[in-house]
């Protein structure tokens, strides 16, 4: 299928980036760190703070469906932005959506990002606020026993590392991960989607390795399984999970093959790849009907699983 119309508009008038000269900073003002404003109306929002990982103050923001009651299910957001860029609020209208389509509270979490705290700085900083949440799980009106772990781009990583450390620091117990298409491989000479969609639909191959770079920092970390979790030698033990890629997306081929390998794993996955559309396809939810019906339909898996 073609690219949607709607996107191919939005994707020409989008200002060029030289990832040679651009510093985090600039990126972020221009780019990443901003408010979407506006959204979707949910029953309740609430900003709060947690510890991240080295004790200091971190944020987050819980959002309630609609006559959700105490000991509701719940999942924890990481957002996406290549570990470099946005925030609880760049995200703010998906998780709105994702609460709304889903009736599960959302807490979405503000971890510190690369180049300024690199890996391993933001899985650790995820996965100290997943403990915390369910540590305060009276507090949050959440029940513990039902808990998942969501995120998009980046955010999809960080969601599959936090399972994984979870599984081997013996909890919390995880019950579903929905990924939206995610990097699970930071290698982009591996996986032909790389050069396919390199160029032309919002995230390209020189922003991808620009990304790379802040967060790792040298190839060493290649293999390290909580930086690309596809180089895990184990995935088993995993909590079921849902790999949705996007057609146009260079990121397509390895989530593709993450999916194969945890269901190869003996980890119950779903994986579908959605046509016509790009990488970044929640932040047109509201004016794009295939991306709309698939986050729809994630969230209904989503809430099955709890």
């Amino acid at each position: 299928m073609p690219l949607d119309p709607v996107i191919q508009e939005i994707i020409k008038s989008l200002p060029p980036n030289d990832f040679e000269t651009l510093t985090p900073e600039e990126f972020r003002t221009g780019n990443g760190d901003y408010s979407e404003g506006g959204g979707e109306d949910v029953g309740e929002i609430e900003d709060k703070n947690l510890l991240n990982a080295d004790g200091q103050e971190m944020a987050i923001r819980i959002y309630r469906p609609e006559g959700v009651s105490d000991k509701a299910p719940v999942t924890v957001f990481f957002h996406g932005g290549g570990w470099v860029v946005g925030n609880i609020n760049s995200h703010d209208g998906q998780c709105r959506g994702i609460t709304n389509s889903s009736g599960v509270v959302i807490i979405a979490v503000d971890y510190r990002k690369a180049p300024e705290y690199p890996f391993p700085t933001p899985p650790e900083d995820c996965y100290s606020a997943v403990c915390q949440i369910v540590s305060k799980a009276e507090e949050f009106g959440i029940d513990p026993e039902r808990l998942a772990v969501a995120g998009d781009s980046a955010g999809a990583n960080l969601a599959t590392v936090v399972c994984q450390i979870a599984r081997d620091r013996n909890g919390p117990n995880i019950k579903h991960q929905m990924l939206f298409y995610g990097c699970f491989d930071i290698d982009p000479d591996r996986w032909p989607s790389h050069t396919e969609n390199g160029e032309g639909y919002i995230l390209d191959r020189e922003m991808i390795r620009w990304f790379y770079r802040n967060y790792v920092g040298a190839e060493k970390f290649i293999e390290e399984p909580y930086a690309s979790p596809l180089r895990s030698g184990d995935l088993s033990g995993l909590p079921p999970a849902q790999v949705i890629t996007a057609e146009f997306d260079p990121l397509r081929d390895e989530g593709e093959a993450y999916a194969k390998a945890l269901n190869e794993a003996g980890v119950e996955t779903y994986y579908e790849c959605i046509p016509s559309l790009p990488h970044a396809f929640l932040v047109f939810f509201e004016m794009v009907p295939a991306a709309r019906e698939a986050m729809q339909a994630a969230c209904t898996r989503l809430a099955a699983s709890l």
